[in-house]
């Protein structure tokens, strides 16, 4: 079935059973309510609702579809559609895009406003009630600023509570890392410095038969009669003699002579590796000493001086950090101090908003209650102070409703009748009108219990709030049908023996004959009383 509905004041009526729930079914289907499987037909697998809304190019919505990655609307419309499966999940699109149902539930808050006779639970909440009263006294953005000034509040509190109670653990492990930073420190070591050590002792440690090897090194090059010097100088007067006889043996000369230069030079280096030896001792108490250091940071931080100063970075980075926390405590009571004040500022400021504008609200409602046939009754809204305050603020609202003279004025929720509480919010509706700002408003029977004089009178109350917006309402009183300026009958239809329901917009005779229906009959007097309601609308 498709339905493309009209602007303003749109009426729904049909006989009991001819299937108008099933448009309230596909209305909380789009936004996002629980699907109910037997919405879906007899024998088949799925069922699917696509609503397509006109004008929805407010900036909410598009920050909202932006925040979900689903498409812009185009031309401002939006459209959203939703599949119901029995064996699969559902499914949900926004503009074409996947979609979730609390993106379905967050644009409904801005699309749709639905009401049903046992559909009062919102205003019943006294949270409900203070966001009504935040709506009328243009007070939205102040009350979501005190919710913000109280989080932060709350946030440092917490953040200074969470510093407090770990204090004495804090206060033992800045000490334990206090020692291990400085421990670390204290030891300046250096990368590659063990190795180094380690060579060094293996030389300390040998330095006697280094000293003998140096000395018979020195001996066999130079320093005693059976040495290289003085074996080469026996040679001598053999290579002279050979280069006398043959003045081209000059090779094995220059050969000779480059012999007694690398033992030369291999005595001077053995005499300057000595002497070095001799001049700068290697002190093995203090080499031990420095490596007994680095074993015992190593037995506590790591296997390797790498991994000790590894250990070190991190833990002057976890002091830092915890130091820093310390100090971070003795700046919280300032912040703290200072959220407070804007936070009682604000809250203040909510408070003298909300009481004068209680009294002017709860002064239309009564208004509103009165054309609504309420003649005497009372309607008031209590503000009541809240210690500590709540997140809307330093009080929380009560609509407080009488319907008789003479007996106390009761919360809402304790209302029985569902005629009264349908025309209270109907006034609330209508006092809330310049400030509402969803654009569809939907009333599913909530004129219920109500008859006569008190149906024209809710009648005019819808006429009215149609004129800002578009009201759907499903409805047996044929004096609130007249007065919409479109009328939709739904009817049954059996069709191969299947039943369909079909919605069809009817206007002219047909429409006097639907009010006449409604009013009990199609006699002459029943289609005279529908003309006469329907003239009297125009």
């Amino acid at each position: 079935m498709t339905w493309e509905t009209a602007p303003g004041f749109v009426a729904i009526t049909g006989e009991t059973g001819a299937g108008k729930s099933i448009l309230m079914g596909a209305l909380t289907l789009v936004l996002g309510e629980r699907a109910d499987k037997e919405l879906i037909r007899t024998g088949a697998e799925s069922c699917s609702v696509e609503a397509v809304f006109d004008n929805a190019d407010d900036e909410r919505i598009s920050s909202l579809l932006d925040r979900h990655g689903a498409e812009p609307c185009e031309n401002g419309r939006l459209l959203i559609k939703r599949v119901v499966s029995q064996s699969a999940p559902g499914k949900q699109f926004v503009n074409g895009s996947p979609s979730t149902l609390a993106l379905l539930r967050s644009l409904g808050n801005f699309l749709i406003d639905l009401h049903g006779p046992h559909d009062h639970q919102s205003l019943f909440s006294r949270e409900h009630q203070t966001n009504l009263l935040d709506r009328f006294a243009g007070t939205e953005k102040l009350s979501e600023e005190f919710t913000k000034a109280r989080s932060t509040v709350l946030r440092l509190t917490e953040e200074k509570n969470s510093i407090l109670r770990d204090e004495q653990t804090t206060l033992r492990e800045v000490d334990l890392l206090t020692y291990q930073v400085r421990e670390i420190e204290a030891a300046s070591l250096q990368t590659g410095e063990e190795e180094t050590l380690l060579a060094k002792h293996r030389i300390g440690s040998s330095a006697r038969r280094i000293a003998e090897i140096c000395t018979e090194l020195a001996a066999k090059a130079v320093d005693s009669e059976d040495s290289l010097i003085a074996k080469l100088e026996g040679l001598s007067r053999s290579v002279r003699e050979l280069v006398r006889l043959d003045p081209g043996a000059t090779e094995i000369e220059e050969a000779f002579q480059a012999s007694f230069g690398a033992v030369d030079d291999f005595a001077r280096a053995v005499q300057s590796y000595s002497s070095a030896l001799e001049e700068n001792p290697i002190e093995l108490p203090e080499i031990e000493s420095r490596l007994d250091i680095i074993q015992s940071l190593k037995r506590k931080y790591g296997n390797s001086i790498e991994d000790v100063l590894i250990f070190g970075e991190q833990a002057s980075r976890r002091l830092n950090d915890l130091v820093g926390r310390s100090a971070r405590r003795e700046t919280l009571d300032e912040e703290i101090s200072a959220a407070k004040e804007a936070m009682y500022v604000q809250g203040r400021e909510l408070t003298e908003l909300r009481t004068r504008a209680s009294a002017t609200l709860a002064e239309k409602v009564r208004a509103g209650l009165q054309e609504l046939g309420f003649a005497r009754s009372d309607f008031s809204i209590s503000l009541e102070r809240l210690d500590p305050p709540s997140p809307q603020g330093n009080e929380l609202v009560e609509f407080l409703f009488s319907a008789n003279p003479g007996e106390p004025a009761r919360p809402l929720r304790s209302i029985g009748s569902s005629g009264e509480i349908s025309r209270v919010m109907l006034a609330l509706k209508s006092a809330l009108a310049d400030q509402d700002d969803v654009p569809v408003l939907v009333f599913d029977e909530i004129d219920a219990n109500v008859g006569g004089e008190i149906a024209a009178k809710v009648a005019s109350k819808m006429r009215a709030l149609g004129r800002s917006r578009q009201v759907l309402c499903i409805t047996h009183l044929p004096q609130v049908a007249a007065a919409a300026s479109r009328q939709f009958v739904v009817t049954k239809q059996v069709v191969d023996e299947r039943t369909r329901t079909l919605l069809l917009e009817t206007s002219g005779t047909s429409r006097e004959e639907e009010i006449a229906r409604m009013l009990g009959g199609k006699s002459k007097s029943a289609l005279g009383h529908a003309r006469a309601l329907l003239n009297g609308a125009g």
